[in-house]
């Protein structure tokens, strides 16, 4: 796939501009595009959400099946991340030149997610130790790809988990020692996922020139030579750290930028969160007096 071009005189501006903390949207280094955010848009799905950030557009479905747990962690569910940017998501992404962007996301997203630091508790989705356990299977579709894409991708992610219901299950003693278990068929039994709350978001920064910034458009990808994507979690903890692109950093630029990461993370994740819960919150207040419950369409809820 042949890379995009960007001309000297584009590079030269959108660089002279993060030089003075005022890029070519009028933003400064640290600020966030608009993001839009809405979640339990599926109802075929067992959790779902959808994000805008700035023109990226990102919807994430989840489902949950029942299947034999990994021989590795005997007592532990499971997650299957996958991510596919629609062809129409940019010209990059035509026939096949999406191929690799969707293994590198999907890597990445994998990474975040599955690990034992993202703070889901893995071990709540076994059902029966060494046989059967959820399978939590999370796909993401890029709609407009617009920069900054594994950001949003993993904010979309958090926002759908959190809509997540995983049904109830109860546990059979039989009289051989064996133990079977059956389904409770009552959608209002269902339950979310266990530490939610400790998911981290991703805080990727651009270096861009002597500088470095957040939530790039795409040109100002195309001027980037190195990148540092940050995991954090809602108590300012580093869950884990990757550099990417052909640049290098320096061990004193390369912690201050753990350092901003750090910082930008948690009224991010504050906010973030509660949108969802007053979404939430708005839905069972509805249930409770048997008024309907419907989606108000796709970004409608704005942060």
């Amino acid at each position: 796939m042949p890379e995009p071009l960007i001309s000297p005189a584009e590079k030269s501006y959108i660089e002279q501009g993060v030089e003075d903390d005022c890029r070519a949207d009028g933003r400064a280094r640290f600020e966030y595009r608009h993001i839009v955010l809405e979640s339990g848009l599926l109802s075929q799905a067992s959790g779902s959400a959808r994000c805008r950030l700035g023109d990226s557009d990102v919807l994430v479905g989840v489902k949950v099946e029942i299947g034999e747990v990994d021989p590795t962690r005997p007592n532990q569910g499971r997650l299957v991340c996958n991510v596919e940017c629609s062809p129409s998501a940019s010209q990059q992404f035509e026939g096949r030149g999406a191929d690799e962007i969707n293994n590198t996301l999907t890597l990445a997203l994998d990474r975040v997610f599955s690990g034992p630091q993202s703070g889901l508790d893995l071990e709540s989705l076994c059902i029966i130790p060494n046989q059967q356990c959820w399978i939590i299977y999370i796909d993401a579709m890029v709609m407009d790809a617009a920069g900054n894409l594994l950001d949003c991708i993993v904010m979309t992610t958090r926002a759908a988990l959190h809509n997540t219901r995983i049904p109830k299950t109860q546990l059979i003693d039989l009289e051989d020692g064996d133990v079977e278990f059956e389904i409770v068929d009552d959608v209002e039994e269902a339950e979310p996922l266990k530490g939610w709350q400790n998911l981290p978001v991703t805080i990727t920064l651009y270096k861009i020139g002597q500088r470095y910034v957040i939530d790039p458009t795409s040109l100002e990808e195309l001027c980037s030579q190195v990148t540092l994507t940050v995991g954090v979690n809602r108590l300012g903890q580093v869950c884990g750290i990757k550099k990417g692109g052909r640049g290098s950093l320096e061990p004193s630029l390369l912690n201050e930028m753990v350092g901003t990461a750090t910082t930008l993370a948690k009224p991010l994740i504050e906010q973030l969160d509660t949108k969802l819960i007053e979404e939430e919150t708005k839905v069972q207040e509805k249930k409770k007096v048997g008024q309907p419950v419907e989606t108000l369409g796709f970004f409608a809820a704005v942060i």
